[in-house]
């Protein structure tokens, strides 16, 4: 009977441990409208063309457009996509070589998440696939977790040769490049 006690206590505290860690997965790194395992149902919009000079590049402040939401791209939980509007014009996302590698072809958007397998900004990998973050993007990934963070991938619609990495646990997304 003492047996049978131990082993019921020690899977009730598993479970607990479990069940906890799985909430704290679901939620964490989102803020109030951003994350938390939203997934946005489309890519952001092509920006509006710009007439004369190009749009001036956001600062970290400028992208945090609310109390509480990260110093980064990110996508509201209404779909929003905060700092993705500076168009086909802006030369940080200028990619000499377009699909140099091909295409990517894993599928794209809300019915296709992947879990990151490692690596980091330079070289990461998911499914069999591989990507590169776009040096402009760099100071934007610092938290991301590029053994286990999920991801999904969207094309983007104003940069030839870049797709839109978004990370469904803190809501925040990066331009990278296919590698293969």
């Amino acid at each position: 009977m003492k047996r049978i006690l131990v082993v019921c206590a020690a899977f009730l505290i598993g479970a607990t441990l479990g069940w906890s860690q799985h909430k704290d997965e679901k939620q964490g790194g989102g803020t109030r409208g951003v994350g938390g395992g939203h997934i946005p149902a489309h890519g952001p919009a092509p920006a509006k063309p710009s007439r004369g000079t190009p749009k001036p590049a956001p600062t970290a402040h400028a992208l945090a457009d609310k109390a509480g939401h990260p110093e980064a791209p990110h996508v509201h939980t209404n779909d929003k996509w905060v700092g993705h509007d500076s168009g086909k014009n802006d030369p940080r996302y200028h990619v000499d070589h377009p699909f140099e590698h091909g295409r990517f072809t894993g599928g794209f958007g809300r019915g296709h998440v992947f879990r990151l397998a490692g690596g980091n900004r330079e070289r990461f990998t998911f499914g069999g696939f591989a990507f590169s973050v776009f040096p402009a993007d760099y100071d934007y990934c610092n938290d991301w977790l590029w053994d286990s963070d999920q991801i999904v991938i969207y094309e983007d619609p104003d940069h030839d040769g870049l797709y839109l990495a978004y990370n469904v646990r803190l809501g925040t997304y990066i331009h990278v490049t296919f590698l293969g």
